[in-house]
Parts: C-alpha cells; sequence; structure tokens
C-alpha cells in the first residue's frame, strides 16, 4: 500500500542552501528487516552541510539528513527489536531523515526511555552519542584532566563540557563571542579562549602551567589545526572529528616537531557499528539525560519546509546548542 502526502527536503545537484526543494515523495510499507517511521523531530546537524555541497559525494537526486525521532508505524519481516508503536531514535543511518515519514533499515533504532521526548532525542543522538565515543572510547582521560574543546558552544560543545565536569575533566573551550562564552560556561566549561582574537596555543600553555593539554576535540579543522597541535603536550592526541572550516593539510613532519604527536579523524559510525557497543554508549548517554546531569539545549527550532534558513543560519555560525526540525 503506498501512502501519499508525504515530504521530505531532496536536492538534484550539489551546491548552497537553495539547492534543497520540498517535494511530495512515495512511501510505501517495509520490506524484511525495514521499518517504516513516523518522524516527530529531525535533527540538524553540520555534517548535513556536507552532502550538500558534495564534500561527503551521494548519488543523485538525494535526501538529506542522517538524524531523527519518530513512532514505528509498521515493521517489515524479520524486525523483532522494535515494534509498531515504538517510540524511537536513529542516527547515521541512510540519508532522508528531512522527510515526515520514511522507510529505512530497522538495525539504525534506538529505543527511547520513557523520560526522553523526541524533540531531546532528535537534538542529542548523533551529538550525544558522539560526545560519548569522544570522552569514553577514543582516548583514557581521567579525572584531573585538562582536555581544548573547539566549537565548545556547539551542540557537542555542550555536552563534551557537561559530561566532561561529571568526569572531573577540566575543559579549555574555544568560542567566537561574549555570547556563546557565556553559554559554554553555563555547561561546565571552566576557561574561555577567544579564538578569533586570542593565540590559542599560547593561551592553552599559560592555564596549563607551559605543559599543554594530552588531548584536542577539533571539530572546525583547517582554520584551527595548527593551533591544535601547538597546544598539545608530547605524544598528545589530536581529535579532529569535524571540518566545519574545510579538511586541514596534515604534514606528518609537524606531528614529530610538536612532539610526536598522534592525529585521528574519527567517525561516529565505526564507534556505533556494533549494537553491544552502540547500546552500551546509549544507555549511558539517556541515563545521564534522564537524571538531568546533563541538559540538552535546543536553542534554534525550524519548520522541516524552511530548511533553506536553517543551513544558512548553521554555516553562519548563527547557532548555538543544538538545533531541530519539528514537525
Amino acid at each position: 500500500m503506498e501512502h501519499a502526502l508525504v515530504h521530505a527536503i531532496r536536492f538534484h545537484e550539489t551546491g548552497g542552501p537553495e539547492v534543497m526543494r520540498w517535494e511530495q515523495v512515495v512511501v510505501g510499507d517495509p520490506g524484511p528487516g525495514e521499518v517504516r517511521i513516523r518522524h516527530v523531530a529531525v535533527g540538524l546537524n553540520f555534517a548535513d552541510t556536507y552532502f550538500r555541497t558534495g564534500l561527503y559525494p551521494a548519488p543523485l537526486p538525494a535526501g538529506l539528513g542522517v538524524e531523527a525521532s519518530g513512532v514505528v508505524e509498521a515493521v517489515g519481516e524479520g524486525v523483532s527489536h522494535v515494534a509498531a508503536g515504538d517510540r524511537v531514535t536513529y542516527t547515521g543511518s541512510p540519508l532522508g531523515a528531512y522527510s515526515t515519514e520514511r522507510v529505512m533499515p530497522a538495525d539504525s533504532l534506538i529505543r527511547l526511555p520513557d523520560e526522553i521526548d523526541c524533540e531531546t532525542a532528535a537534538a542529542m543522538t548523533m551529538r550525544g552519542l558522539t560526545s560519548a565515543y569522544l570522552l569514553r572510547r577514543i582516548h583514557p582521560l581521567n579525572s584531573g584532566d585538562t582536555v581544548l574543546l573547539h566549537a565548545a558552544a556547539g551542540g557537542v560543545g555542550l555536552i563534551v563540557s557537561q559530561w566532561a565536569k561529571l568526569l572531573g575533566i577540566t575543559v579549555i573551550g574555544t568560542v567566537s563571542s561574549e555570547v556563546k562564552a557565556e553559554v559554554a560556561r553555563a555547561h561546565g566549561c571552566e576557561h574561555i579562549i577567544y579564538y578569533r582574537r586570542e593565540n590559542v596555543a599560547e593561551r592553552v600553555r599559560e592555564l596549563t602551567d607551559g605543559k599543554g593539554v594530552p588531548v584536542v576535540f577539533d571539530s572546525i579543522g583547517k582554520d584551527t589545526v595548527a593551533g591544535s597541535m601547538a597546544s598539545l603536550q608530547r605524544r598528545g592526541l589530536l581529535v579532529c572529528f569535524g571540518t566545519a572550516s574545510g579538511v586541514p593539510p596534515l604534514d606528518a613532519m609537524q606531528l614529530a616537531v610538536h612532539g610526536s604527536l598522534f592525529v585521528t579523524r574519527p567517525a561516529l559510525a565505526d564507534y556505533i557499528a556494533e549494537p553491544a557497543e552502540r547500546d552500551a554508549l546509549a544507555g549511558e548517554l539517556f541515563g545521564h539525560v534522564a537524571a538531568g546531569r546533563i541538559k540538552i539545549e535546543t536553542n534554534q527550532r525550524y519548520a522541516l519546509q524552511d530548511a533553506v534558513q536553517a543551513h544558512r543560519d548553521l554555516e553562519a555560525g548563527r547557532t548555538t546548542g543544538s538545533s531541530v526540525f519539528v514537525l
């Protein structure tokens, strides 16, 4: 049976926000291993712009978005871990989350606890699981450690800062404005660096008595990588988990010059590929959020048909915390 009046954002060519179109699409019944889900909220992530611009290639025409939450409407043959009526969230599925309803693989779905609503889930699933693997899987951080976190007022930044404080880890965060500094401080960021007017590495050395930090979490990329490397201790780890300013050119010799550094460019998909590990990270995240130990700040809400404006705001740096489309 086909279902009419289903809408989605799609793009037929790569480019700026204006290439996105609000289109009517047909969604059928789920096949084996699939579900049909009705979205309640959809996550807006900077990585969405990478697909739209072509930095991450996708066959065209294509849908957009990899994170959403909602209600399972129907399940296909062989699906047993979710049932019709379940509230679920997901991230990292095939493109197409920017839609009112879709059929998708069931393996991506995570059931939501009663304490977490769909809007909060869409605002935190990707950001929260990213924060989880950054703090719990990438490097053995201990209470008393200090880390440098770029974009401290962003969606991942606010979660990492809160979670790090729970673990006894001090966060030095970079921001672009006083407004963003206030937001970052309110969420556990101990020290602020204004990266557009201060020398990041010099300030990190001042704050750490000249030692530098063992780990830098850098989601900005080309514009910040030099300062990130210069902020690290000997044999420190640079975690390049995003490229908001472009892909950084990495000269292997510079890793030696700065103290035999390590660098990784992780992807969330590789840290949640195994269901058991994904569920463990999600369980820890959901536990903190449900108990109020980590607060999810949804500071921008858009209608899905306003995706063009949402992407313009995102790329212009006009957002703080998380952004969602509310259906």
